[in-house]
């Protein structure tokens, strides 16, 4: 339901943009997260972007490195990751929880509509 894309391997301080296409959601009625997930650990919110207008938040550590956006027209929620660090290698996902509002979770079980099958971001030199 959720499509993730754009992991890959790269070197400290470079950036990646991933993209999660939610074909069958209409972004007005979906609010978006991306969460990520390290070996034996649970997911973890890192972002979202509300359904209503757009407003975004941040988890404190990727603040002023990661921006969330969203082309509803395609149905598709970027993340733009630059700055990136080893620890921020992570399986990263997107979720979709089906809400009207300027609020966006930013809890992992929140999450209830739908998640994507992830992607690997290696962050390495």
């Amino acid at each position: 339901q959720l499509v993730e894309s754009g992991g890959g391997l790269v070197q400290p301080g470079g950036s990646l943009r991933l993209s999660c296409v939610a074909s069958e959601f209409n972004l007005d009625h979906y609010s978006i997260g991306w969460l990520r997930q390290t070996p034996g650990a649970e997911r973890d919110w890192i972002s979202c972007i509300a359904s209503d207008d757009g407003s975004t938040r941040y988890l404190d550590s990727v603040k002023g490195r990661f921006t969330i956006s969203r082309d509803k027209t395609k149905r598709t929620v970027y993340l733009h990751m630059t700055s990136l660090k080893p620890e921020d290698t992570a399986v990263y996902y997107c979720a979709a929880r089906g809400v009207v509002s300027t609020y966006c979770p930013q809890g992992l079980y929140e999450y209830e509509d739908a998640w994507g099958q992830g992607t690997q971001v290696t962050v390495s030199s």
